[in-house]
């Protein structure tokens, strides 16, 4: 079995947990993930909103959130070495506060995506052990996170997640894309790998490329693995984990998808997202009033003006199972969930998969 090593953190399995918002992946699931050997990751995107009761301030409460969900990780992990990431999309309004918050609260991992995080490593105080790790879609977008961190920081990822567009929520891809073999993962991987070499070779330090986007089973992590990949990501195989954050009926929204439930949407955000059908896809096809006011500004590509929903509003209910008002983000594969396990019995089923390709492949 490979282990992980991202900096100076050895992962005994070479799996992450990804982070899912809003409210999908907090500690419990993250905990729970770290325990078993892997990377347990809290989603920032809506904390303001779950921990409205602390401030009414949408930003303050973000902080004090982000706070309080590291602080029960932390406390929830048995596991001495166990490891707690963060993941922070660029398109936050609050992606600097919730940066500098990870930071200063010791989180093992930023993970940040939904846009290049080209002013991340300065963020990071001299002394600071927190790793930083963005999320790319091509080998284009690596080659430009490299070149800006190193010639501007001095700094080069601990590690980088290439995430293909099988992926749940909102995609770094344009609609066209998600279809075309040409920016599948198997296509994309391979060439991230590439283009990480050479900055590993000139700067002498390690970088492992995680693989994600519609990685489901042991057998899927054995063929990423074989491409080049160090480790995966998955997200929608741990939202039907007990230990999963999201309230039951959005668990059994997972369940009961059929292939043909899973679709792609616009969002009101600007990105095209994967989502399971539901009567609040369908009302909003049919042409949903406008919000008349934004609550929170958390998305800087939003605009109010054009938003025929508040997509914060609508995963919020989502989250606590509500789908005549939201709906679910999922990955491709979602539809292949058939029950709710623990999050134990998860990692070991995706180890004993991987054994059995890797023991088969061999033959």
């Amino acid at each position: 079995m490979k282990t992980l090593s991202i900096g100076d953190l050895k992962v005994r399995v070479p799996i992450i947990q990804g982070g899912m918002g809003v409210g999908i992946s907090l500690s419990g699931l993250a905990s729970a993930v770290a325990n078993e050997g892997g990377i347990g990751v809290i989603s920032c995107a809506g904390l303001g909103l779950l921990y409205n009761k602390l401030s009414s301030n949408f930003g303050e409460a973000s902080i004090l959130g982000l706070k309080e969900e590291l602080k029960r990780a932390r406390a929830k992990a048995k596991e001495a070495k166990g490891i707690i990431g963060v993941n922070v999309m660029v398109a936050m309004t609050n992606f600097a506060d919730m940066v500098k918050t990870s930071i200063a609260e010791k989180a093992d991992i930023i993970f940040s995506g939904a846009g290049l995080p080209l002013d991340l490593p300065s963020f990071l105080p001299k002394g600071s052990t927190t790793k930083l790790v963005p999320i790319v879609s091509s080998a284009r977008a690596v080659r430009i996170i490299c070149e800006k961190w190193q010639s501007q920081y001095n700094y080069l990822p601990d590690a980088v997640v290439v995430e293909g567009p099988k992926a749940g929520g909102h995609l770094g891809y344009k609609e066209n894309q998600i279809t075309d073999e040409h920016y599948s993962l198997e296509e994309i991987l391979p060439q991230v790998v590439k283009e990480v070499a050479i900055f590993e070779e000139k700067y002498n330090k390690k970088i492992p490329v995680i693989a994600a986007g519609g990685i489901y089973t042991g057998a899927d992590i054995y063929r990423m693995m074989e491409l080049g990949a160090s480790g995966v990501q998955l997200g929608t195989r741990f939202v039907t984990t007990d230990e999963c954050d999201a309230s039951l009926a959005f668990k059994e929204q997972y369940i009961n998808a059929k292939e043909g439930d899973i679709e792609i949407i616009k969002s009101p955000v600007g990105m095209p997202g994967r989502a399971i059908g539901c009567s609040f896809i369908e009302k909003v096809k049919e042409g949903v009033k406008q919000p008349k006011s934004c609550p929170f500004h958390c998305i800087k590509t939003c605009d109010i003006s054009k938003s025929p929903y508040c997509i914060m509003l609508a995963l919020f209910n989502a989250f606590k199972g509500n789908f005549n008002s939201g709906y679910a983000f999922a990955g491709a594969n979602a539809f292949r969930s058939n029950k709710i396990m623990s999050v134990k019995n998860t990692i070991s089923e995706l180890m004993n998969e991987w054994k059995e390709k890797e023991l088969f492949s061999k033959k």
